[in-house]
């Protein structure tokens, strides 16, 4: 009974979410709900919710302050300077221009928005590509590998969901596939400067009569001195000294994530931002976004408080377990890391973490693993490596469609390449012992 009525819940949920039925933040509250007071969990229903709710707290509070903080920096420009110091290298050169689109892509996407990403990247370096002769194919290409990886932040989207979904912290799910993450990102370089080295076959080095003046986050509009902040170079170098501290802080966990995020978000929109009404203006222009991720987060904490107080997620695993031969249980991590990319063309990444990564968490308990395995399995190709060129995610539209690209051509021509990225990212996951055989 209890098995089924988790199958039942979880069913639901996808097909509801998958299909567009209802909102994520409605299936996420309301299925779970519905399914606890069938099986007579009614009376129980408030501490369960409860229990779920102070889970994910912790994780929607840094995500709330890490967007905060991030788009406050790429409001200042504090990635202008490198912006202008890459594409000033790379001249007219394709290979050059390729390599230092991947650079930027990184950087920017810091944020942890892709959608942001995408509009900041394709804005500035669409008329270069064109100038130069470029396919504005190799311009999305590039920026969906750069922008995939870096997905993987804890402040991302799937890392948020998956420490929420397995009620875990950025410690167990992100720390220790940072090598992992590193690796892929060396990877995108390569696959930034082949891709670009294949352009310059095509066009070789063009020769720019006009300097290149390009706006960056932090000035949309160049020609117009006004747009720009004039912040003196006291606060810039505050800026960047206290992002590198919070960097540090991450890495080494100094201080829990939020705790972090909350004091530094204080200080940087207190140097930055220090009138009200600029602060009002900032929570107006991003308030949207944090409410978004932050309201589907606590209602994940509703899932996942009612799976595991009925019992029903323990129940759903004991009963996977014995389908699956014990020979195959220790495989689980290295099936979901592989099968990651390429299932984000099918499932959105609610349906993924919500409804599907918390049972493989449990299964792979039952054969006597660590859950937290297939949570970092999941974040190398879920909606990371993969969202860019998934159809399932509004941001992919605005990438191919500031650049006037066919979705088509996009995933055919970048799809060898991010998967290479989850496989190369997988073997290193395995190597450093942050999924296991």
């Amino acid at each position: 009974m209890v098995t089924a009525l988790g199958f039942a819940t979880i069913a639901t949920f996808l097909v509801l979410t998958l299909t567009g039925r209802v909102s994520v933040l409605v299936a996420l509250v309301l299925v779970p709900i519905s399914f606890a007071v069938i099986g007579g969990w009614g009376p129980e229903l408030g501490g369960m919710i409860g229990d779920g709710l102070l889970k994910v707290a912790p994780v929607a509070i840094m995500i709330a302050f890490a967007v905060l903080y991030f788009s406050l920096m790429v409001d200042v420009g504090l990635f202008d300077p490198a912006i202008r110091a890459v594409l000033g290298w790379a001249g007219g050169n394709p290979t050059k221009i390729a390599v230092g689109t991947a650079v930027l892509t990184l950087l920017v996407a810091l944020d942890g928005d892709g959608a942001s990403t995408f509009v900041i990247m394709i804005s500035a370096l669409l008329p270069i590509y064109k100038r130069i002769g470029m396919r504005p194919l190799v311009l999305t290409a590039i920026v969906c590998l750069a922008a995939g990886v870096m997905n993987m932040i804890p402040w991302g989207g799937p890392t948020v969901r998956a420490m929420a979904s397995l009620g875990l912290s950025s410690a167990d799910i992100f720390v220790p596939v940072v090598p992992a993450m590193a690796a892929g990102i060396l990877w995108v370089l390569f696959a930034a400067y082949m891709i670009g080295r294949a352009e310059r076959k095509r066009l070789g080095v063009q020769e720019l009569s006009v300097p290149m003046s390009v706006p960056g986050p932090g000035t949309p509009h160049v020609t117009d001195p006004r747009v720009r902040p004039k912040l003196h170079r006291v606060v810039m170098a505050f800026n960047l000294a206290l992002t590198l501290v919070l960097v540090a802080i991450l890495l080494f966990q100094l201080v829990p994530l939020q705790v972090a995020f909350v004091v530094a978000f204080a200080l940087a929109v207190v140097v930055n931002r220090p009138r009200w009404s600029d602060q009002q203006d900032l929570f107006a222009k991003y308030g949207g976004n944090v409410v978004l991720v932050v309201t589907m987060i606590l209602a994940a904490g509703v899932l996942t408080g009612i799976l595991s107080g009925t019992g029903m997620i323990t129940a759903m695993a004991e009963t996977l377990v014995s389908w699956i031969p014990d020979s195959a249980g220790s495989l689980l991590p290295v099936i979901t890391a592989v099968t990651s990319m390429p299932l984000s063309l099918v499932f959105t990444p609610d349906a993924y973490y919500f409804g599907v990564l918390p049972v493989l968490g449990e299964t792979t308990a039952a054969f006597g693993g660590d859950p937290a395995e297939v949570g970092r399995a999941a974040i190398l190709g879920q909606m990371t490596t993969g969202f860019p060129l998934s159809p399932l995610t509004a941001s992919t539209f605005i990438l191919v469609g500031m650049s006037n690209v066919d979705l088509g051509r996009h995933q055919r021509f970048v799809f060898a390449w991010a998967f290479g990225t989850t496989l190369v990212m997988t073997v290193v996951a395995l190597l450093t012992q942050a999924i296991s055989l």
